[in-house]
């Protein structure tokens, strides 16, 4: 019988250090005595005796044999996985495998266009060819949810050769699609569905949360343990189930990707995690919830903010939110939510998880007390008061991204192409060669292969103008852009 109060792999590495051997073997630093001293004291001697490789009592993540093996079998068991591997290239190294053990050059994958920019880059890696749909919107909040079970039903007639559904279950905001209805529609065209769970770590262990990906079906999910799960930043699982995707496979690709050095500290954070997801989570989140959902009450009770709830369930994009995300619409103040964020980090040392345009998103965990959750609440009484002097009811929040450009070049085709740089503003119907995204939360507003577009340039605009982070441009100012070479017809 599985006994997930076991933490093989912790449990393996404190008796290894207690034992105190001498090492020949790197880390240099040697238990912290070769490194910097002050560096060393607020490490802590216990978090460096273990920042070992893989040496042989410790197995290898490449080849798992031993405690590795033994602590991912328990976390397949608690995610309700055939098959866990462990990550510590995070999320993005998971999802890179996920979609490199599928696609193959030249093959077809669904993807919702609000994907994580590591998406794009196992598209670029791998030569698939991005099937882009149109999330649905919200246009109070002005962001993406999901894409509907329909629309992907109709992208897979005018597509039937399609490789790989791609979904993101739940999204940065917390909203999940019906995505059981999405796997049946997949399945029944014997098509994977692969899953960027990257906030959805915790989903698994509440009944009031959404399903979670295996619990719906889906193929393979990338879940960042980190982010919402306990562990170490960078340190994530993919889970694998069904018979449509070859476990050898995935372990293949992800030994191809994966640093022969792996980071013990990270995977020992990712056994005792899943230690603690399966035998209290249940309990964590329960009060977790309970908290935020108090936290959201409140806040609704400030004038001129709205904390988003289940009032957004409205379509099969939105069918079930986490409650434990906190979406916080600031326009009625007049006020960007970039501004926002810069306000509550100098006026009362409170970091948010993102900001946009209209928005600051806040997530509550086991780890947050309620006097945080309480300072939370003053400091957005105290932002409504100074701000409402410039409220401005009427503020648009349809402004969303623009239409999917066409595809002309494969992503990994432009992403090689001959190139030049040319002035931003004089990039209208050419084809990009490299990436334009807000980051957070990732959405690309061009993609290698793309055509240029006016509504692209004025969108990317506004973002800057706004202050937003728009990153994966060579040029950070936006005044030049990179494209492709384009071919004199010969005379």
């Amino acid at each position: 019988m599985v006994d997930q109060f076991e933490t093989p792999l912790f449990t393996a590495l404190k008796k290894h250090a207690e034992k105190n051997p001498i090492q020949f073997h790197i880390p240099g630093h040697k238990k912290g005595n070769g490194m910097d001293p002050d560096f060393r004291e607020f490490i802590g001697e216990n978090a460096l005796s273990i920042d070992l490789i893989n040496i042989g009592p410790l197995d290898d993540l490449h080849l798992p044999k031993g405690i590795i093996k033994q602590a991912q079998g328990l976390a397949a068991k608690a995610f309700g996985a055939d098959y866990t591997f462990f990550s510590v290239q995070g999320t993005s190294g998971a999802i890179i495998a996920m979609i490199m053990s599928v696609c193959n050059p030249g093959d077809k994958i669904l993807v919702p266009r609000n994907v994580h920019k590591s998406i794009m880059s196992a598209i670029v890696f791998s030569g698939a060819i991005p099937i882009f749909i149109h999330p649905e919107v919200d246009s109070y909040f002005g962001i993406s949810h999901g894409i509907t079970p329909d629309s992907i039903e109709k992208a897979l007639k005018f597509h039937p050769d399609t490789r790989a559904v791609l979904v993101i279950n739940p999204t940065y905001y917390g909203v999940s699609g019906d995505l059981k209805k999405t796997v049946k529609i997949a399945h029944s065209r014997n098509i994977p569905v692969l899953v960027d769970e990257a906030h959805g770590a915790h989903i698994h262990f509440h009944r009031d949360l959404p399903l979670s990906a295996m619990e719906a079906g889906a193929d393979m999910a990338a879940t960042s343990v980190h982010k919402l799960g306990g562990s170490l930043t960078q340190s994530s699982i993919l889970n694998l189930q069904g018979k449509l995707v070859s476990p050898k496979r995935v372990q293949s690709v992800l030994s191809m990707l994966t640093t022969t050095s792996t980071s013990y500290l990270l995977l020992s954070s990712l056994d005792v995690a899943r230690k603690s997801l399966a035998t209290v989570g249940h309990a964590l989140l329960e009060d977790t919830i309970r908290k935020a959902e108090e936290t959201r009450s409140k806040i609704n009770e400030i004038p001129h903010l709205y904390c988003m709830g289940h009032e957004v369930l409205e379509t099969s994009a939105a069918v079930a939110m986490d409650p434990t995300k906190l979406l916080i619409s600031v326009k009625e103040l007049g006020v960007t939510g970039y501004d926002v964020e810069k306000w509550l980090r100098i006026r009362f040392n409170i970091e948010v998880e993102l900001s946009d345009l209209y928005n600051i998103l806040c997530i509550v965990t086991p780890g947050d007390t309620e006097q945080d959750l309480l300072l939370f609440i003053q400091a957005l009484t105290e932002l409504s008061k100074e701000y409402k002097t410039q409220v401005d009811k009427n503020v648009d929040s349809s402004v969303l991204l623009p239409e999917i450009p066409l595809l002309a070049l494969t992503p990994r085709d432009a992403f090689y192409a001959d190139t030049e740089v040319i002035p931003f503003e004089e990039s209208e119907g050419r084809i990009i060669a490299e990436f334009v995204m807000v980051y957070p939360p990732g959405i690309p507003i061009f993609i290698p292969g793309e055509i240029i577009t006016q509504d692209n340039l004025v969108y990317t605009r506004m973002n800057v103008e706004a202050g937003l982070p728009v990153q994966g441009a060579e040029d950070e100012e936006l005044k030049s852009i990179r494209v492709i070479k384009e071919q004199l017809a010969n005379n």
